[in-house]
């Protein structure tokens, strides 16, 4: 097939044009494959493939069976309190409760994995669920995105999956469509969201009520995000195509016309947010993460499902744009669309790690290579992708919903090359979420990547994604019961056959692409890759490409590669950042006055740092001096938040845990520092009594060389932890006393001393909310002895756990000497009461930024990172507008008065282990096999 895609054939040759083509673009059968894997590169072998393919299995016989037996009809299993999660009965989470509709949405997204997992007698009994129990009807207000790709998606996927089944033979022999007539009921419950003069939908809709109407309680918003809007072509044209009413794909495609209509002209980039009623935008950010990611693969995806080119030339021009401006290999920066040499944060989401798989469609190899590298190394350091990590790798926004954007850049990395490097990478995908994050019911999310905490959640696009791709990842094609190649993926990997782009075809296909831009055919240069192009006949090929990245994570900081344009070679130098900048460098100091940016020395010893764009030597260099400044109070964004102390871990160890469940904990501004302490402290809970810890403990035999447990309330933290030391005890922990508190929804809690010399406590201290707090309390009441490790960050719990089993009393005394040894040197590292947290640092020579509202952020020069790079410390001194993104909190607080009642839990820990003891068995049994 020829480097580009030609124009558009007739309806008579669209089948065979799109068959070939998708052979190639998705690069599932490519010999290619064969070029690609180095010889004698440890290419893994068929037995080691298959173990891996059933281990994948038995992960999500895990997953699924617990969500049928302990959550369904829920719409999500909670797998640390084993129940389902019912939107109303739990506290709110926001936007993301959005996805929530009661109809069930695990199981409607988890159909067609099923069927790709060879599960098809239990495909055939979730689609009779599904029939039989589904309500389309609630009176409740969702995502119109996430109900689109989810549920939507879902029963178009199982619908695919069942008429293949039924035309093969022996199953679903008695289906009749009515997965296919609940989508579009789906589909018409939507329609209503399209009510706007833009054609862009609104980002909420009532299942019931629609829109608008008092019911309906939605229908005032005003803006949705890119991707929200975007990412409907699939799904909606599918249906049409299904069902024969164009109407959904007439909206769909509306929708994706009002987008590229309203694209920066110049830049050719789209930004986050925009206004649906006046195509405003409202976020002039550009990227190819979380906001926008899917519009630009439904893009490239409608014009392989739909055969029609204006999708593929509007993908190209974005694409192009992407690739100048936002990849800056291996990172991905956000960029502002009017001006996109201009960084908009130093920082990038998880939800990116999908890109390198759809570079692999569109057949750009070598920036998928490298980006997909680069998020591996990232992983390696923290176990899983952080939700958001700094551009020197350091975490930003510390939890992971168990995505699967990255394990879908692997599959397709590796279907593309068949480089066995990334069947090693998908073994380390499963070592790591069954060592870290399966509990007895199911797998949680990652509270904090740091610690190892856990957060009550399983989302319906783990069962949906991550099993689907991995399975793929290792599976043979006489693994499977059909050809996965007759399907294109969605976002959320529902299946949608090839064969629709001939089907039902009622939409005229009008280009309206070059009614707005002059297309460069240079854009189109990687369309429908070809073996030649994409695989270089060079088995070393991938790895070559991979092998300068090795180290980017753990040895290096780097600086960001910045862009420079192609006709310069390596001539000008890359403006200078915000992070390398050194005041005592005179080099630096000629390229701030050259940006036009003042250094202004104040009595105090700061220096003010002031940009004034017309005594800039040029406007690039203007640009870059407005860029250098907003780095600079991006960077006393992060360093203030460094300033926090991170989220310590509270893990059960003892029978029948074994430290599995891991409980965010909140620390202390006094005690021990068990940061500084790595093996942390264990032992045995029991209850103080008093229960607030507020007088002399009267059961002192009790809690001696114990963790005391303690109620919040009555009296100060830190007279707490002396009572319980003084009884003897070895650690303490206090339970927050608001009934529902919970760390899914409230922002991280520091214990603040009591405005006295604190250096006297010597134990370490944790905090848990309410709803943590009682899941150890049920522990204690179906099993009286019950032990515990306070750490800053989860242990190992399939080898360390056993090495400490094995050498607990051994552990108590060393652990004894540790802690009388390295008093003195605690205390010298205790943290600032509230109170003086803003007293001066004299030993740090302080920089001060002033923008053009003249708000000051003082800049310390400090090394950090590695001794070889210098980076930008912050300490904030005024207040300064940041980044309006979602950050993680903390509050320092003293006690208040409350009440706790202890009969109201959420569900008895002894019907909870009843259904954990072949779960356990199974564990033991993965530890023997070194999982």
């Amino acid at each position: 097939m020829s480097g580009d895609a030609g124009t558009e054939g007739g309806s008579g040759d669209l089948a065979a044009r799109w068959g070939a083509w998708k052979l190639l673009a998705l690069g599932l059968l490519s010999a290619s494959s064969v070029l690609a894997a180095a010889p004698g590169a440890g290419a893994m072998s068929r037995e080691e493939k298959r173990r891996l393919g059933n281990q994948v299995l038995e992960m999500f016989d895990h997953a699924y069976s617990n969500y049928m037996e302990h959550a369904y009809p829920a719409d999500e299993l909670m797998p640390l309190t084993c129940r389902g999660r019912v939107r109303g009965q739990e506290p709110s989470r926001g936007d993301v409760d959005d996805a929530l509709g009661k109809f069930s949405l695990t199981l409607i997204d988890t159909l067609d994995t099923l069927v790709v997992l060879n599960k098809t007698k239990e495909f055939e009994d979730a689609v009779k669920n599904v029939i039989k129990d589904v309500n389309l009807d609630n009176d409740i207000v969702v995502s119109v995105f996430e109900t689109n790709i989810r549920v939507l998606g879902g029963l178009l996927g199982g619908h695919s999956v069942a008429i293949m089944l039924k035309e093969k033979g022996g199953y679903m022999q008695w289906y009749s469509g009515e997965l296919l007539q609940m989508a579009k009921q789906v589909g018409y419950k939507l329609l209503p969201a399209f009510n706007t003069t833009s054609g862009l939908p609104y980002p909420r809709v009532n299942l019931k009520f629609g829109i608008r109407s008092p019911e309906a309680r939605t229908g005032t918003e005003t803006d949705t995000c890119t991707a929200c809007a975007g990412t409907l072509i699939l799904e909606f044209a599918a249906l049409s195509r299904f069902t024969g009413a164009s109407i959904f794909e007439e909206y769909a495609r509306k929708a994706l016309d009002f987008l590229w209509e309203k694209r920066q002209r110049n830049s050719n980039l789209v930004g986050v947010t925009i206004n649906i009623h006046t195509g405003d935008w409202v976020r002039k950010d550009s990227g190819v993460g979380a906001g926008i990611d899917s519009y630009y693969e439904y893009l490239l995806k409608a014009y392989v499902l739909l055969g029609d080119d204006s999708f593929l030339e509007r993908f190209n021009t974005h694409y192009d744009a992407i690739m100048r401006y936002i990849s800056q290999p291996p990172l991905l920066l956000d960029v502002h669309i009017h001006k996109p040499m201009l960084n908009a944060r130093t920082w990038m989401d998880s939800l990116l790690a999908f890109f390198p798989g759809l570079q692999v469609l569109k057949g750009d190899i070598r920036p998928a290579i490298e980006t997909h590298e680069m998020l591996y190394q990232v992983i390696k350091k923290h176990n899983f992708l952080p939700e958001a990590f700094t551009t020197d790798f350091r975490v930003h926004w510390a939890q992971h919903p168990l995505r699967p954007e990255f394990a879908e850049s692997t599959y397709f990395l590796y279907k593309a090359t068949g480089d066995p490097y990334y069947l090693e990478v998908g073994k380390t995908l499963i070592e790591n979420l069954n060592k870290y994050a399966r509990v007895p019911c199911g797998f949680a999310a990652m509270k904090d990547v740091r610690t190892g905490s856990h957060e009550d959640r399983m989302d319906s696009f783990f069962l949906a994604e991550m099993f689907k791709y991995l399975y793929l990842l290792f599976a043979e094609k006489e693994d499977m019961i059909f050809d996965i190649e007759d399907y294109i993926f969605t976002t959320e990997a529902h299946l949608l056959p090839l064969w629709l782009s001939t089907t039902n075809q009622t939409i005229s296909k009008k280009n309206i692409t070059t009614e707005y831009t002059e297309l460069d055919d240079s854009n189109f240069e990687w369309t429908c890759p070809n073996t030649q192009v994409l695989f270089p006949n060079e088995p070393m090929y991938a790895q070559n490409i991979r092998e300068p990245l090795k180290n980017v994570v753990d040895k290096s900081c780097p600086r960001g590669t910045t862009r420079i344009d192609e006709s310069f070679g390596s001539g000008p130098k890359p403006p200078l950042r915000a992070r390398d900048f050194m005041a005592s460098n005179p080099e630096h100091l000629e390229i701030l006055k050259k940006m036009g940016v003042s250094l202004i020395h104040l009595k105090d010893g700061r220096v003010q740092l002031v940009q004034h764009a017309i005594q800039a030597a040029s406007s690039l260099d203007a640009e870059d001096g407005l860029r250098f400044m907003q780095e600079m109070i991006e960077l006393s964004s992060q360093q203030q938040k460094e300033q926090q102390l991170p989220p310590r871990a509270v893990q059960i160890v003892s029978h029948p845990f074994f430290g599995r469940v891991v409980l965010t904990a909140g620390p202390a501004q006094f005690g021990m520092d068990l940061s500084k302490h790595k093996a942390g402290t264990r032992g045995f809970v029991a209850t103080s009594k008093p229960y607030n810890g507020c007088s002399e403990i009267t059961n002192p035999e009790a809690v001696k060389e114990k963790i005391a447990l303690m109620q919040r309330g009555q009296c100060m933290f830190a007279e707490k932890a002396r009572n319980i030391q003084k009884a003897g005890a070895i650690g303490g922990i206090v339970i927050d006393d608001n009934e529902g508190s919970s760390s899914d929804t409230a922002p991280l809690f520091q214990m603040a001393g009591d405005g006295k010399n604190t250096d006297d406590i010597r134990i370490p201290m944790l905090f848990l909310f309410n709803k943590e707090g009682n899941i150890l309390l049920d522990a204690i009441q179906e099993y009286e002895a019950v032990e515990v490790l306070l750490s800053d960050k989860a242990k190992d719990r399939d080898l360390e756990m056993e090495n400490m089993d094995q050498q607990s009393s051994e552990n108590d005394s060393q652990k004894q000497r540790s802690e009388e040894a390295s008093t003195s040197q605690d205390l010298s590292l205790v943290s600032q009461e509230p109170e003086e947290e803003n007293s001066d640092v004299t030993h740090l020579d302080s920089l001060s930024v002033v923008d053009a509202d003249s708000e000051s952020t003082s800049i310390s020069s400090q090394e950090s990172c590695t001794t070889e790079n210098h980076q930008a410390n912050v300490q904030e001194t005024e207040s300064t507008e940041l980044d309006n993104q979602p950050q993680e909190q903390s509050k320092t607080e003293t006690e208040s008065n409350s009440n706790v009642e202890w009969d109201n839990k959420v569900q008895p820990m002894e019907s909870i282990l009843a259904d954990w003891n072949e779960d356990i068995e199974a564990f033991e049994m993965m530890e023997k096999d070194e999982l």
